[in-house]
């Protein structure tokens, strides 16, 4: 048996703060993955395979806890198309993609509210290995509300500059205060947002990026908004607690109307890194199993 589990990672989040309180997220998957695979043919050793980070190798102990599982036979493989420390969820990925591949190794069963438990426990999580959007508790590790499927937004991809440590962010002591004075704009993005219209996205998602500007400042935003909204882009989202910034296009936007905004922001705003362009895409895992020889299909699950 051969075990391939893909997660998504993200580009920051649709919007981020608090509602009474409580604090949450709307994911914002995008087609950039951590991988990772399960090799039946050779031994681990131990509980920490070559390849797993700390908190990647801390996922895979509580999973093996969760099942009451005292022994992994298997050789797990991570690889990641997603940097850490910029917000685009890859602890997330991580640690999601290796509850998922354990789970299947072993033929059993585990959910994604299962998992998210499991992350949170780790550090803050981000929703996207659940199926489409969704409105989620990074702390708690809850769902709180399924959001629907998206259309395929493209989002050219900007890296502000240095790295923030999730764990670090979520104990700031001000961070209650502040997000509170931001729930009443907070509020008003969320009722903007129906994930259904690429329109809707693109506003509400600028909202709650100004409003993250008295939490983590992202130098020129305002006029990082105005010239891609100057270049026809749909608006402007950023990772809350991250370094990155997507500049939201239509999904039939054409190449060389992409190319041509971000020439126009690379030459406005110098201190932006231009990553990558990718497409926002509903949230879940994709699994690929091959049983018995080589010959044998593979099959592949959105979930």
């Amino acid at each position: 048996m051969h075990v391939e589990v893909k997660v998504p990672g993200s580009c920051g989040e649709l919007i981020q703060g608090t509602l009474a309180g409580e604090p949450f997220l709307v994911t914002c998957p995008i087609d950039c993955y951590s991988t990772v695979t399960v090799h039946t043919h050779k031994k681990s050793a131990g509980n920490h395979p070559n390849g797993l980070g700390p908190k990647a190798s801390m996922a895979l102990a509580k999973v093996l806890d969760f099942f009451a599982v005292r022994h992994y036979p298997y050789y797990l493989e991570l690889e990641s198309e997603l940097p850490a420390g910029k917000g685009m969820a890859s602890s997330s990925a991580d640690i999601a993609a290796v509850c998922i591949a354990v789970a299947t190794s072993l033929q059993k069963k585990i959910t994604a509210e299962q998992v998210a438990v499991i992350a949170s426990a780790i550090e803050p999580t981000d929703g996207v290995f659940f199926e489409g959007i969704v409105q989620m508790n990074p702390l708690r590790g809850i769902c709180q509300n399924h959001l629907g499927q998206v259309p395929s937004l493209q989002i050219a991809i900007f890296d502000t500059g240095g790295v923030i440590d999730t764990l670090e962010f979520h104990t700031r002591q001000d961070l209650a205060s502040l997000n509170h004075e931001n729930e009443a704009l907070i509020r008003e993005a969320l009722a903007v947002l129906t994930v259904s219209d690429a329109v809707s996205i693109g506003r509400a998602a600028v909202i709650s990026a100004l409003a993250n500007q008295s939490i983590l400042y992202k130098q020129c935003l305002p006029q990082i908004i105005d010239v891609a909204n100057e270049a026809g882009a749909l608006g402007v989202n950023v990772a809350h607690s991250g370094t990155v910034l997507g500049i939201l296009f239509a999904p039939e936007a054409s190449t060389p109307f992409i190319e041509h905004a971000i020439s126009m922001i690379q030459q406005r705003f110098l201190h932006l890194q231009y990553m990558k362009t990718v497409r926002l895409i509903s949230g879940g895992c994709i699994i690929n199993e091959m049983a018995g020889d080589k010959s044998a299909a593979k099959i592949h699950t959105r979930r």
